[in-house]
């Protein structure tokens, strides 16, 4: 796991958590966070050299494979994330999971899958919140059926126990968080947290 400090993070986690924050608001720093994780998370990827015509003619420089990436958000809180890395990397892929929380046994429930065929991609999963650790656990076991060449995971806030479910669960992939918070309530709730990210991002209840 990856705690990335930086001050535009801490900036952005901070409106978040304003309860004041319009959705369309709570929606762009999401985004936002997205953008700049996924900077981080890119920082050591191995490029290609691709021709490319110039006002001087033409010439060859670096590049990212993007279509090597699938971007993976969890539905729907990871939905924003989405929007924010793929004005980075235009030619990814995307795919979807939806996967919720039963409240009652804080278990987690995949009920709908649409991820294209991963062998030889870069997984890059898109969750806000790492709360028990269960979302993004269940998302992990399901992207590795996929056989992935690694995977990746974006999350803007977590609690300890859910990272360290995800660290023995997961050792093989690498987190990339911005806010690491105190703990989980009863409910199994962050706190302090930025409440439920689906229904803020979304203006539902």
């Amino acid at each position: 796991m990856i705690h990335v400090e930086h001050p535009l993070l801490k900036n952005l986690v901070t409106k978040l958590r304003n309860i004041n924050t319009s959705s369309y608001d709570f929606r762009k720093y999401l985004s936002e966070v997205g953008r700049i994780l996924l900077v981080e998370a890119l920082k050591n990827e191995k490029i290609t050299l691709k021709e490319v015509e110039t006002w001087v003619g033409k010439g060859e420089f670096p590049v990212l494979e993007e279509e090597r990436y699938v971007f993976i958000p969890i539905l729907r809180a990871g939905l924003p994330m989405l929007d924010g890395v793929l004005e980075m990397m235009p030619m990814a892929q995307s795919g979807f999971l939806a996967i919720k929380r039963d409240e009652k046994t804080l278990k987690s429930v995949l009920y709908y899958d649409r991820v294209p065929p991963l062998k030889g991609k870069t997984a890059v999963i898109l969750d806000p919140m790492v709360a028990t650790g269960g979302s993004l656990d269940y998302a992990v076991k399901t992207v590795k059926q996929k056989n992935p060449e690694r995977i990746i995971s974006l999350n803007v806030i977590g609690a300890p126990e859910g990272l360290q479910k995800i660290s023995e669960n997961h050792p093989d992939i690498t987190v990339y968080i911005a806010q690491i918070d105190e703990r989980l309530n009863d409910r199994g709730y962050i706190i302090p947290g930025i409440g439920d990210a689906g229904d803020r991002a979304f203006n539902t209840e």
